[in-house]
């Protein structure tokens, strides 16, 4: 079957994400986006919902929250309790 290209044009830090993505689950970019045409013309619709309510998870401030977390873990910036001290704070 000839092949052909497909330009897309995007956010950079979303092609990283998505190149990191596929990556760690051992696909390349170009095999996921074929998987997701495939399943675009075998299910005949785009094979997730879309609607114009926004995941509270995915909001500007948790996303941000979240990434200030994970820079303090990286930094060792982390405080370790057991259960136990924290049900003792909580006294």
């Amino acid at each position: 079957m000839p092949q052909t290209t497909l330009n897309v044009r995007m956010d950079a830090d979303v092609k990283k994400e998505f190149d990191d993505f596929c990556t760690k689950v051992g696909l390349n970019t170009s095999v996921a986006v074929n998987m997701f045409a495939r399943a675009v013309l075998r299910e005949r619709k785009i094979p997730f919902e879309i609607t114009d309510e926004i995941d509270p998870f995915y909001s500007e401030s948790n996303i941000k929250a979240l990434k200030t977390s994970i820079k303090q873990a990286e930094n060792g910036e982390v405080v370790v309790k057991t259960m136990e001290e924290l049900k003792a704070m909580e006294r």
